[in-house]
């Protein structure tokens, strides 16, 4: 079974490929890429022990020369320290402006090395191979590319496509249970956003689908890239309607920033902020309690967190204002107006710390 996903950006177009056993088998659209350019495949070690050499086998052979470059593994090294390894190696094998930057790995992999390919030479082609469920549904999807800093998550980035996706959903059985439950909170959100049908589909499918049944994941991987897809055609660079994307994650970056990055996993911070954010939702008398309590329950049901760290509601204020998303330090919270409908609004700061009140462990 075999899936492909157009994203829709005029010359800038790019296919998602989706499937079992992808990383074994010759891709003809990754080696046409390859042929004849200097190839670095970036990574890191837990990912390279298991994929490396099958992706090399495909890629060297076409290429006008290979590296590879190993990052550390966490989120915590989404730094400068871990682009500046990209650069040098890239700088040290003389890479030109044809040259290709392929990602093997999870969101942070994919945003690092995304982001190198973004600015090296003012900008070079790059390939996404995400390893992890999450990179899978999102991260590896629609061209946000950065590194973080210690005073909030992304906030130093760049737009930039990639030139193919290729998922291979066989990487996620070596998965422990908590990265799978990370992509499927992207997943549910998806259906939250845009999608109810898709959300019961998630739902009814959810054993399966945290067991890694390909027959289960292919498709609702799939559905998820269509969403996303969707979105970033219509909205590229985030001017409106890409915003809803952002839903729990106003609340779930305060968390990932103020526990430190690398805690909790950003699908972990996603589960709970969306908890947060649909009580907002149902307390501004937008989202009904019975569709709040459902999404809640299958947030629960995918092994996510349903409530944040018990800090004062102070600190989690804080923390909102520097989320890259905040206009002059306001920050703007996507809601639901109902299951599948999504909103991007301001609202009032009391109702804001009374939500995240309810919603701490």
């Amino acid at each position: 079974m075999l899936r492909e996903i157009e994203v829709a950006l005029g010359d800038r177009s790019y296919p998602i490929l989706i499937g079992e056993n992808l990383l074994d088998a010759r891709c003809a659209p990754l080696c046409a890429l390859a042929e004849g350019r200097q190839v670095a495949i970036v990574t890191n070690p837990t990912v390279a022990g298991r994929y490396l050499a099958p992706l090399r086998a495909q890629v060297e052979p076409v290429a006008a020369g290979l590296v590879e470059v190993l990052l550390p593994d966490g989120e915590q090294y989404k730094t400068w320290e871990s682009l500046n390894k990209v650069f040098d190696a890239l700088l040290e094998a003389r890479f030109d402006r044809r040259s290709l930057v392929i990602a093997l790995g999870g969101g942070v992999i994919g945003d690092t090395a995304g982001f190198a390919a973004a600015v090296y030479q003012r900008g070079i082609d790059f390939v996404q191979v995400p390893t992890t469920l999450l990179a899978q549904v999102d991260s590896s999807v629609g061209g946000k590319t950065a590194i973080n800093h210690p005073a909030g998550k992304n906030m130093i980035g760049a737009f930039h496509q990639p030139r193919l996706v290729l998922a291979d959903v066989g990487t996620l059985r070596s998965l422990p249970a908590r990265e799978i439950a990370a992509g499927l909170a992207e997943m549910l959100k998806h259906g939250a956003i845009t999608d109810p049908a898709y959300l019961g589909e998630l739902e009814r499918d959810m054993a399966r689908l945290t067991a890694c049944e390909p027959a289960a994941m292919i498709p609702a991987v799939a559905r998820s890239c269509e969403i996303k897809a969707a979105v970033v055609a219509a909205d590229e660079r985030e001017g409106g309607l890409r915003a809803i994307l952002n839903f729990g994650h106003t609340f779930g970056h305060a968390i990932e920033a103020g526990l430190g990055y690398g805690q909790w996993l950003h699908g972990e911070a996603v589960g709970a902020g969306m908890v947060m954010a649909a009580e907002l939702s149902a307390r501004l008398g937008m989202l009904a309690a019975s569709d709040r309590d459902r999404l809640v329950a299958a947030i629960a049901a995918a092994g996510l967190p349903v409530t944040g760290p018990a800090w004062p509601v102070a600190r989690y204020l804080e923390l909102m204002q520097v989320d890259k998303k905040a206009e002059q330090g306001v920050p703007k919270f996507v809601l639901l107006e109902g299951l599948g409908r999504a909103v991007v609004r301001r609202v009032p700061e009391a109702d804001v710390a009374a939500s995240i009140a309810a919603r701490i462990g």
